[in-house]
């Protein structure tokens, strides 16, 4: 048995599945430790893309996802994917390589200061140094992700603490050195000494336990409070936002709370498709046109960051109540009048309780109703508009009508991800993935490889533009290998185009914005997944039908579609 084999069990202990990984001399032991354990063990070919398919796993699970990788470049590789899931606020272990504990800071292979580089972006992060913390260190992991404001955190195991004993004293090169110089035999008795104490006191059978969530219930009296004002609105606002799915197991109770609740609704993140496809609270249009006429608005997991100008979409005289795990959150650019640090799904479900649904709403839910429906008008007249290749509004229209209700929809883009935004309804809550805050590009292959795992059942689309896909390309290898039959829709217009328009409108020059019409389609078949053009409007609803076909016959699929250029989202770039 080896230090590996206590991480595994460790793993297996918290109903861990799947890892996702890419190998390295350093990490090894883990993963054949997790495989004997029948733990899957899927080998990505960037490991950015494996702490983004267990940022996938964690969102839609509501429990850490994890990924292994190997020390240095291993680890500088998955920063941005740590950070996206940092500012998304997801529960994900990463277990890190590092080099042999006695030649850290002696120019040792891929030997660097990992701690320093992953605590400003993790919640926690610890080095262990002997092999009887290995266990007990990633039990502490596991609580630390989950917990309070969840988010990634990060154990650095070294790799003389995960082989066994006699192969790490190999290593060393501890033997006899009767007859040597001094100097050789201290030597050589100080690594004997600190080999026998890497491995003092291993308990090899360290009985794991599951570690649990801690509620973060909303006081009763905060409760009363924020239905008392609710009850007295005439034009009150909902906003349900990720955090409020982080108990992934109660997303149909918290979809039931929102309709029993009664107030009209917006969706952003992972809340997106928490109503289903038609529900007559649910909104998607002209949010800031509501929030400007609103008179109490309700904040259940939503920041007030950029995408609701800082606080500045609630006019003053609102009454804003919000309800966030994080102290932080929960005031900032603007102080709720009624703050309350929970969980936002647990504060939903608690104040439907107290039934709190009003007949005076009536009128202004159908003012509401009534700028929701002319948005979808203009979309639907813009979507009809005939174009030289293909309208992405046109394709994203077909595509709707083809998702089946178990899809689930990974955005990944900018332009054509944003115009997607507007037309896709996700068919129920956590069948949406988009990168979160950090607006991360590249996030794709890694969320489509979890969300596909975790619901094999499930048609998974991934919406990317083709600025986004070139991060994920090398990913269908990845999914071939794995037989993970995912549909890739790539809007090509051969543009950064959210970037393009407004940069050559402002500056008069499109430097670095331009791309070719690349043929996406052939580069995946190399791979041995199926690729197809589509470059003819006629041809939209057989290529679809013909995608769905070779999926669900266990390929990955790509379809290169040839975009108009498009000025549908004129205006909308946000720095």
């Amino acid at each position: 048995m080896h230090g590996g084999d206590l991480l595994a069990e460790v793993l297996v202990a918290q109903g861990v599945e799947t890892v996702f990984c890419l190998s390295g001399g350093h990490i090894s032991p883990i993963l054949v430790g997790c495989k004997s354990r029948q733990i899957r063990v899927i080998d990505v070919r960037h490991e950015v893309t494996a702490v983004f398919a267990a940022d996938a796993t964690s969102r839609l699970m509501g429990t850490p996802g994890v990924a292994v990788v190997t020390a240095g470049p291993g680890l500088t590789n998955t920063i941005t994917a740590v950070k996206n899931a940092q500012l998304a606020q997801s529960p994900v272990v990463i277990l890190g390589g590092a080099t042999a504990t006695a030649l850290k800071g002696r120019g040792a292979l891929q030997d660097i200061d990992q701690m320093a580089l992953f605590k400003p972006h993790v919640k926690w992060a610890k080095a262990v140094t002997k092999v009887k913390d290995l266990a007990p260190a990633l039990e502490n992991a596991f609580f630390k992700a989950q917990n309070g404001v969840p988010g990634p955190v990060f154990l650095e195991c070294p790799i003389d603490l995960l082989y066994e004993e006699k192969l790490v004293r190999d290593l060393y090169g501890t033997k006899s050195m009767s007859g040597k110089k001094l100097v050789s035999r201290l030597l050589n008795w100080y690594l004997q000494w600190h080999v026998k104490n890497l491995f003092a006191a291993v308990d090899w059978n360290f009985k794991a336990r599951k570690q649990a969530r801690t509620e973060m219930r909303p006081q009763s009296s905060s409760i009363k409070k924020a239905q008392k004002k609710l009850a007295a609105a005439k034009k009150p606002l909902l906003l349900i936002g990720s955090q409020a799915l982080l108990q992934a197991e109660k997303k149909q109770l918290i979809a039931e709370a929102a309709n029993q609740i009664g107030i009209p609704v917006y969706l952003s993140g992972m809340a997106r498709g928490l109503l289903g496809r038609e529900n007559e609270l649910h909104l998607r249009h002209k949010r800031r046109l509501a929030l400007k006429d609103a008179d109490l608005v309700i904040l259940a997991g939503v920041p007030c960051d950029f995408r609701l100008d800082y606080g500045q979409h609630i006019r003053r005289s609102s009454y804003l109540i919000s309800a966030n795990r994080s102290r932080i959150d929960l005031r900032k650019n603007r102080r709720p009048n009624l703050g309350i640090q929970c969980d936002a799904g647990e504060f939903l479900l608690d104040l439907a309780k107290l039934g709190v649904n009003s007949s005076a709403w009536g009128d202004w839910h159908a003012q509401l109703k009534k700028q929701d429906e002319h948005r979808e008008n203009e979309i639907i007249k813009q979507s009809e508009i005939q174009t030289d290749l293909i309208n992405p509004l046109l394709l994203c229209k077909e595509i709707e009508k083809l998702l089946a209700p178990e899809s689930i929809i990974v955005a990944d883009g900018g332009d054509f991800v944003g115009t997607a935004s507007y037309v896709l309804r996700p068919r129920g809550p956590l069948t949406w993935l988009d990168p979160g805050a950090f607006g991360t590009l590249g996030v794709g292959a890694g969320f489509g490889l979890g969300a596909k795992l975790q619901n094999p059942d499930a048609v998974v689309w991934l919406i990317f533009g083709d600025g986004s896909v070139g991060y994920s390309l090398s990913e269908f290898d990845t999914f071939v290998r794995h037989k993970i039959p995912v549909i890739a829709v790539v809007g090509n217009d051969a543009s950064w185009a959210q970037i393009a328009r407004e940069q050559v409108e402002m500056l008069g020059d499109d430097v670095a914005t331009v791309l070719a019409r690349s043929d996406y389609h052939k580069v995946v078949e190399g791979f041995g997944a199926r690729g197809f053009l589509l470059n003819k409007a006629w041809e939209i609803p057989d290529i679809l039908q013909q995608a769905q076909k070779a999926a669900t016959a266990g390929k990955p699929v790509l379809i290169n579609v040839h975009l108009s250029k498009s000025d549908f989202r004129k205006g909308s770039i946000s720095v």
